[in-house]
């Protein structure tokens, strides 16, 4: 067997561990070192090695073109190579699975002795609750290797989260159970020219968000054509707080609930407190009916001292007016059901003017005539708060500060899920020119979790009405 390199960042991989996490950006070598490592179990050791993916229709999708490629690169001897696995003459072999179809299959899969899942970022919460346990051996061991997408991902909330402090300081985690490294190009010392020329390439035309994504293995909680870059979110969480804007956010006005239902059944549920251009709490609920939910958020309204509750009446959630009236009986908040569906002439300010140069311009336009609906106005309204509010923070523009958006990070249970809801908002292609949003089964569909908090957040950015002045009697109130 001829002697491997390897970098020497993930030399910790020799030693046993139950979990293995090998994570990084591109050019870090750390799925053909982990090839490389696992060619020599199998043939030194005799190992059984099953080359997982969440998603994998064909062995093209699989990882058997590394091993054959490591094979004839560093030409090991004792190996045989077929069409779909891959065995030594020391007893050892790997076979490959896809999870997503047939998650329930791993249960009988005890008998391997490693299980490699490339590109874990993938993995589904079922996949994984699934796969953990069928490490049944006290020599079985779990090696997953990925560049991180979302912050709010199965695979990031088990393996990173936990350990993030330690990660971020000293770019390793170890304990008995887990060997959790993380690695980019500057840990590999085989970091090949051609890519180099790549990396600078996109380090002048990325964003910042996908650079750091694509090279030093951060999370991109962004989507195409999301509508709230990953740095506006950042200037925007505790915005309120920087010295030289804690007078202009001081919060006046009416205080807003505003409250996302379940989708269906026990899907998970949102809730927002907005004071002014403050979010003082943003939270979500997972658990629980669609009426044990509004429960949960017309609860904290009442015990925030909203003025105002407003909740998603599109879907199931119109079946809540009863429930809501019931709730503030006798109390002084309002409410309103919020109709993000409602289109053309029916959304809210539909014929008002959306933008004016000037007084002079007469080429205007209604929101009705910019929005496809209610949800596409209102979102375009929240990006444009968190746009605002990136520039005042970052650049030192001045800005109104009833335009801009502060989220008290105190008032937000998991600030890393708020962002990854927060930041893949896309919008939609539209015949018509019309801004619209795409819906959340649209969302879905493309692998993006229910955006329940960041839906309150859109919500509760409805203007109550003003109280008529007539009514006022302003003898006795000067």
């Amino acid at each position: 067997m001829p002697r491997l390199q390897i970098p020497e960042k993930l030399e910790p991989l020799l030693r046993p561990k139950k979990f293995k996490v090998i994570y990084g950006g591109r050019g870090s070598g750390k799925s053909m070192t982990v090839a490389d490592l696992l060619l020599l179990k199998c043939k030194t050791e005799g190992a059984r090695i099953s080359g997982m993916r969440e998603h994998m229709n064909s062995i093209d999708d699989s990882v058997h073109a590394l091993f054959e490629d490591e094979i004839n690169r560093l030409e090991l001897e004792g190996f045989e190579v077929l069409r779909s696995d891959i065995t030594s003459d020391t007893g050892g072999s790997i076979r490959y699975k896809g999870l997503a179809r047939n998650p329930e299959s791993v249960k009988s899969m005890h008998g391997f002795d490693i299980f490699w899942v490339e590109e874990a970022a993938t993995l589904s919460k079922r996949s994984l609750d699934l796969l953990i346990p069928t490490l049944r051996s006290e020599s079985s061991e779990l090696w997953l290797t990925f560049n991180p997408m979302s912050s709010a991902d199965p695979i990031y909330q088990e393996f990173i989260k936990p350990f993030e402090n330690e990660l971020t300081e000293k770019g390793y985690y170890e304990d008995d159970l887990h060997m959790i490294i993380k690695t980019n190009y500057t840990d590999n010392p085989f970091f090949p020219s051609n890519l180099e020329q790549l990396r600078l390439k996109h380090k002048e035309t990325k964003s910042r968000a996908e650079y750091n994504h694509i090279w030093l293995g951060e999370t991109n909680d962004s989507v195409e054509n999301s509508i709230i870059k990953l740095e506006w979110f950042e200037a925007a969480v505790d915005a309120h707080k920087l010295p030289r804007l804690a007078k202009v956010f001081e919060p006046r006005g009416a205080v807003v609930a505003a409250h996302d239902p379940s989708d269906t059944g026990t899907d998970a549920k949102g809730y927002a407190l907005r004071h002014a251009s403050i979010f003082k709490k943003v939270q979500a609920k997972d658990t629980g009916e669609i009426d044990e939910g509004c429960d949960w958020a017309t609860g904290k309204s009442i015990q925030d001292n909203a003025d105002w509750f407003v909740w998603d009446g599109d879907g199931m959630g119109a079946g809540l007016k009863r429930q809501v009236s019931d709730a503030f009986n006798g109390k002084k908040i309002q409410h309103h059901m919020f109709r993000g569906s409602l289109s053309g002439s029916g959304q809210d300010n539909a014929n008002a003017v959306f933008q004016q140069i000037d007084v002079t311009d007469t080429n205007t336009k209604t929101y009705a005539q910019t929005f496809k609906n209610n949800r596409a106005q209102y979102y375009m309204r929240l990006a444009k708060r968190f746009y605002n509010t990136y520039r005042c923070v970052e650049n030192g523009e001045y800005v109104d500060p009833e335009e801009m958006i502060s989220i008290d990070s105190e008032g937000v249970e998991d600030m890393d899920r708020l962002k990854a809801e927060l930041c893949r908002i896309p919008l939609k292609p539209n015949n018509n020119g019309l801004y619209q949003i795409m819906t959340k089964l649209e969302m879905k569909n493309l692998q993006i979790n229910s955006p329940n908090m960041a839906d309150s957040m859109m919500m509760a950015l409805y203007t109550p009405p003003i109280v008529n002045t007539q009514s006022i009697d302003f003898a006795s109130e000067w």
